[in-house]
C-alpha cells in the first residue's frame, strides 16, 4: 500500500494520519506527500502512526524536518503509536536546535566566562540526575521482572573488576600497612608503648585504609575502564544503533556494571583488610618484636563490634559512586578520540573525589552515631 498523509482538524488542533508504506524504499514517494503539507500551521499537531507500515528512520526524519518547516516554531507536535526511533530522532533534532553559537559570536569577559561555566555545570548536573533516574527506573523494572537480570554480563564484570584486581589490591594494602606500622612503631617507641602499634594497624586498616585504598584503586582501574569502553561504543555509534533497535543502553551497558562492582568491591575490601593486617603483623613481629600470640591477643582487644562493619558498610556506596560516574562519563563522549581521553580522565578524578567526600561524610555520621 503506497504511503499517504491525511491532515484533519483546524485552528489550534490538528491531526495527521500516517498510513501505508513508510519504509526506506518508499522515501522518494514519501517526500512528495510531505511537500503537499500546507505551511503556517500553528497549535498542536498529533501524528497518528497506527496505520503506518514498516516505518523507517529516513521517512520519519523527513517528516520531522517537514513539520519544522511548515510550523515555523509555532507548532507543538505529539506522536501516537509511533515507533521507538521517532523519540530518538526528536532528541537529535532538539540537540541541533540548542547548539551553541560560533566562538566569534560569544561575548567575552570574565563575567561571560563565569556565566557559561555556571550554565554548563547546571546542565551537567541535570543530565547526571536524569541518568541516575534512568538507572533507578531500570532497577525497579528488574525487581519486578527477575528474568531481565543479565547474569552473564554481571558475572563477566565481576571477573574483570574483582577477581583480576586482587593482586594489585593485596600488594597496595600490604605495603601501606607495613609503612603505617613502621612509622607508628617508631613514634610509640618513644613512649614505651610499642604494643599499641597493633591497635593502630587494626583500627586504621579495618575502619579506613582497607576500604578507602581499595576504592581508589578500583576507581583508577575499573572506573576508567567503564568510561573508556562505553565511550568507544559512543564514538563507533554502537549505542545509537542500540537505541534505534529499541534497546535501552542503560539496561544493557550501565546496570550490569554497577551491580557487578557493588558485589566485587566489598569482597575486595575483605581481601585488603586481611592482607593489611598480615603486613602490619609481620612488621610488628620483626620490627617491634611483638610475638604472634601477643599480636593476636591485642588484635582481639582492639577490635570493637563495629570496627570491621564500619569499613565494610562503605564499600557498596563507594562502588555505586565509582560505577555511576564511570558509566556516565562514558555516555558523555562525543565527537573525537580526544574527548574519550578527556572524559576518562574526568571519570577517574571525579570518582576519587566522590569516594573521599563520601568517606568524610561516613566519618562524621559514625561519630554522631557512636558506631
Amino acid at each position: 500500500m503506497p504511503s499517504s498523509l491525511t491532515l484533519e482538524g483546524g485552528g489550534d488542533d490538528w491531526r495527521l494520519r500516517i498510513a501505508g508504506d513508510w519504509s526506506a524504499r518508499a522515501l522518494a514517494e514519501t517526500r512528495i506527500r510531505l511537500d503537499d503539507l500546507p505551511r503556517g500551521l500553528a497549535g498542536t499537531l498529533t501524528c497518528d502512526w497506527s496505520a503506518a507500515e514498516s516505518p523507517g528512520i529516513g521517512p520519519a526524519w523527513a517528516l520531522l524536518e517537514r513539520l519544522d518547516a511548515v510550523g515555523g516554531g509555532r507548532l507543538r507536535i505529539r506522536h501516537v503509536s509511533a515507533p521507538r526511533h521517532v523519540a530518538f530522532l526528536e532528541g537529535l533534532r532538539d540537540r541541533e536546535r540548542t547548539l551553541p553559537p560560533a566562538d566569534g559570536a560569544r561575548p567575552t569577559g570574565s563575567l561571560a566566562v563565569l556565566g557559561r561555566w555556571v550554565i554548563a555545570r547546571g546542565g551537567d548536573s541535570r543530565e547526571f540526575a536524569a541518568f541516575v533516574g534512568r538507572i533507578v527506573a531500570v532497577l525497579a523494572r528488574a525487581v519486578r521482572r527477575p528474568r531481565s537480570w543479565r547474569l552473564p554480563s554481571i558475572t563477566r564484570h565481576i571477573q574483570e573488576t574483582g577477581v583480576t584486581a586482587i593482586p594489585i589490591v593485596c600488594l597496595i594494602a600490604f605495603l601501606i600497612s607495613v609503612i603505617v606500622a613502621y612509622l607508628g612503631s617508631q613514634q610509640l617507641r618513644l613512649f614505651g608503648a610499642e604494643i599499641f602499634v597493633v591497635d593502630l594497624i587494626t583500627i586504621a586498616v579495618l575502619r579506613e585504609m582497607g576500604v578507602l585504598l581499595t576504592a581508589i584503586i578500583v576507581a583508577g582501574r575499573s572506573g576508567s575502564a567503564f568510561a573508556a569502553e562505553i565511550g568507544a561504543m559512543q564514538l563507533n555509534e554502537e549505542i545509537d544503533a542500540l537505541r534505534a533497535m529499541g534497546m535501552d543502553p542503560v539496561e544493557l551497558l550501565v546496570v550490569p556494571r554497577i551491580i557487578a562492582l557493588v558485589i566485587a568491591l566489598p569482597l575486595l575490601t575483605v581481601v585488603a583488610d586481611a592482607t593489611g593486617l598480615l603486613g602490619g603483623g609481620l612488621l610488628a613481629h620483626y620490627q617491634a618484636h611483638i610475638s604472634w600470640p601477643q599480636f593476636a591477643d591485642r588484635l582481639r582487644a582492639a577490635i570493637a563490634p563495629t570496627t570491621f562493619w564500619a569499613g565494610l558498610i562503605k564499600a557498596p556506596v563507594f562502588a555505586a559512586l565509582i560505577a555511576v560516574v564511570g558509566t556516565y562519563r562514558g555516555m558523555r563522549v562525543r565527537g573525537s578520540p580526544r574527548e574519550l581521553g578527556r572524559q576518562t580522565t574526568i571519570a577517574v578524578v571525579q570518582s576519587i573525589f566522590f569516594v573521599i567526600f563520601a568517606d568524610a561524610l561516613f566519618a562524621v555520621l559514625f561519630v554522631r552515631l557512636r558506631f
